[in-house]
This record gives structure tokens, sequence and C-alpha cells, in this order.
């Protein structure tokens, strides 16, 4: 039985939410499911943009039967050749030996290296060209690096509609949703679409300012993505989010507090931080534990604050592992502009502190705040001062940051 949502009087829904996925991509925890979106335009021809994941192409090809009604699939538009996104290509064509494929030649490249073969069937476009399906006319939109080489957007000019790629997706599945408005998206979708972009696009912010450059040139009404909800209302909200994330700057002021503990002294210490930012009239503290959090989490909040401050203890004169993992993470995907402060703990020979200040000082533009609160084994009431004191250091280096 199909499941499809009308958005227009010619623009339909066909994707599928997906449940069952127990990790994104294999990495990234998936407790509320994902959806993985496309879409059918009935024009004078009929065009289909992008496909599913395998997991689900049974229902994706339910759907797109069903809106086609019959009709012929004249096009296929694919922007993106990740295997979520074109796993079914091959499906759809061997379905329909009339539909055509409109896609980069990169992205025509990448598909016969996943085995699908569209041999006669390419129609090859670059940035800028223009194709028409009857009233609707398309251009399309290099999107290189956000996040593969070969993704494009495509922009309807009749409907000023973009089909987005990954651009403005989410984790999370729809459960009978569609648009961004038919949810409390700031509410309960917010920190999902921040762990997808940070965590997946997160490295390459130029790239993503240099697309959203290119599309804030044309008047858009509606952004279509491959994941997540349909934006059209509102759409500055989440465009201002993407601004903030690929220009790393931090959306809010406060303070991310991470810290890795084997014994529990050094969550004291991170306990007693925030108990102390707190007082101060600092209220928007966050407080993890490195070993017990997903990474995808933590680097989605140190991209949402202004400030972190990161305790470890010492494990093989070396950071913990775990903390050590985050901090790698965080420069692999390309965070800066932050303030961080710093705390060690250990019993002989506390050096933590000396290798996480390295990763940091390693990073972009990362002002490391203090050179670091030293704790042997647990916490004294020199180090309770300390603590004191950097909380107050943590909180004089505070600007407002704009919220958005």
């Amino acid at each position: 039985m199909h499941n499809v949502r009308k958005m227009t009087e010619d623009l339909y829904w066909v994707g599928v939410n997906d449940k069952k996925l127990p990790c994104f991509e294999g990495l990234y925890p998936a407790e509320g499911g994902v959806s993985y979106n496309a879409y059918v335009l009935l024009d004078d021809k009929t065009v289909l943009f992008d496909t599913v994941d395998w997991s689900v192409a049974r229902q994706f090809i339910e759907n797109v039967e069903f809106v086609l009604n019959g009709r012929p699939l004249d096009y296929l538009v694919v922007n993106h050749v990740e295997p979520d996104h074109a796993a079914a290509v091959n499906e759809v064509l061997l379905r329909h030996p009339e539909t055509q494929i409109i896609s980069t030649k990169k992205a025509l490249m990448f598909m016969r290296q996943y085995g699908i073969n569209p041999e006669d069937r390419c129609i090859e476009v670059r940035e800028g060209d223009i194709f028409g399906f009857g009233s609707h006319e398309v251009t399309f939109v290099a999107a290189p690096m956000v996040h593969w080489p070969e993704a494009m957007m495509t922009y309807d000019i009749t409907a000023r509609t973009l089909f987005s790629a990954d651009a403005f997706g989410s984790f999370k599945s729809l459960d009978g949703a569609l648009f961004a408005d038919e949810v409390n998206f700031k509410e309960e979708w917010a920190g999902e679409a921040r762990r997808y972009y940070t965590n997946i696009v997160g490295k390459y912010g130029t790239q993503v300012m240099n697309v959203l450059k290119k599309v804030s040139s044309v008047a858009i009404d509606m952004i279509c993505p491959l994941h997540g909800p349909v934006w059209r209302e509102d759409l500055g909200w989440i465009i201002n989010k993407y601004i903030h994330w690929a220009t790393y700057e931090p959306e809010e002021t406060g303070v991310l507090i991470v810290y890795g503990s084997i014994y529990g002294n050094t969550e004291q210490a991170a306990q007693i931080l925030a108990s102390r930012l707190v007082e101060k009239g600092m209220t928007n503290v966050r407080v993890y534990d490195a070993a017990e959090t997903h990474y995808s989490y933590l680097i989605a909040e140190a991209f949402r604050y202004s400030h972190l401050a990161v305790l470890s203890v010492t494990h093989n004169l070396n950071v913990f592992p775990p903390m050590q993992a985050l901090l790698d993470d965080m420069k692999r995907l390309n965070l800066q502009n932050r303030t961080v402060a710093v705390v060690e703990n250990g019993t002989w020979a506390p050096t933590a502190g000396k290798g996480m200040i390295k990763t940091l000082e390693s990073m972009k533009q990362m002002t490391v705040l203090n050179g670091p609160v030293s704790v042997l084994s647990s916490v004294s009431d020199a180090n309770n001062g300390e603590l004191d004191a950097l909380a107050e250091a943590i909180i004089q280096s505070m600007e407002p940051v704009r919220e958005g």
C-alpha cells in the first residue's frame, strides 16, 4: 500500500520513513529513525527527484507507481549518489526503461562505480543549465563537498522550490508529518538537525557558504531536503542556523562541560565547575560524560555553545581515550572560534592537560583560557578555589552571541 503526501498541485513526496535503522552511516545513533525523501513532479513530463536506501525500496516503488498512475516516468534527477539516496536507481530503471537520468558528469561516474549502468539513458548537466518539463523549468546548482564532490541541487524556477540534496536535512523519521511547520521543530527537531549537519557536513563550512551564496540570489518558497522535514515557512530560521554552523559561529552564549572520569573524581570537578558557573549567573550550562555520551551529540553541542570546558583524568600518561577521541573529532570537523577551559587529573603524573592543550592549539581560532587546573587524585580545597576562579574567568571572557 502506498504512503505519499501531496505537496502542491503537481508535486508529491514519495519517500519512506525508517524506524529500524540502529546507526545512520554505521556511526550515528538513530533512535528517532530517519526519513529518506524523494519527490515526483507531474508536469507534461514526469520527474522523480532522487531515490531511497535499498532497505525501504519496496515502499518507495509502491509510492512512485501510485503517483504515476500508469504514466511513464520520463526523467530521474539524481542530485546525490550516496547509496541511501541512489540505491534504488537500478530498480527504477528496470521498471521504467523509458526513463532518462539527469545528473552531473561526476555523479554518473560514481553511479557506474556503484554498479548503476544507465548506458545511453544519461543527460549530463552542468551548473546553470536550464531544463524544461512542461510548465516547470529547473536549473542546476553545483554543491561540491556538501557533502560529496558530485552533489548538486535542483532549483525549480517556476515553483521556486529548491531540491537541496543532503543540505537542510535532519535525523528523525517524519511519522506522518512532512513539513517543518507540522512539527515543533525548534523544540523537538533542532538538536537532530544540528547533530546531522555538524557530524556529516560540519567539516565543509566553506563549501556550504559557497552554495548558500549561490542560492541567495533566487527566491525560494520551499526547500526539499533528502532527509527530514520540508521547509515552506520560516525558511530564514533554518538558513540562519546553517550560516552559524558553516561559519563556526556559536549559536548561543553558554558552556559545554565534557569530562572523562574513571573513579568519579574528575566528574566531581566538572560538577563543581558547573555549580560555580550557575552561581555566578551563567545558567546556560550542559555537562556530559565523554565515555557515556555518543560523540555525535557532543560534537553538536560543541557547535552550539560559545565556550567549552574539557576535564580529563590522565590515562597511561595521556588524555583519557574518549576525551582524546572527541577532541580529535572536533579537529577533523574543523570546529573553531571557541574559548576552552582545561582541567586535568592524575595521581602521580597528571599530564592530560598538556595533551588536551596540544590538540586544541592545533585547531583554528581556539582560545585556551588557562593552563590547566591540575587535580591530584581528588578535588582539594585549593582546587575548589581554582575552579571558582576558572568559572569567573569563563564568564569574564564571554560576549553575547547573536542567537538565531
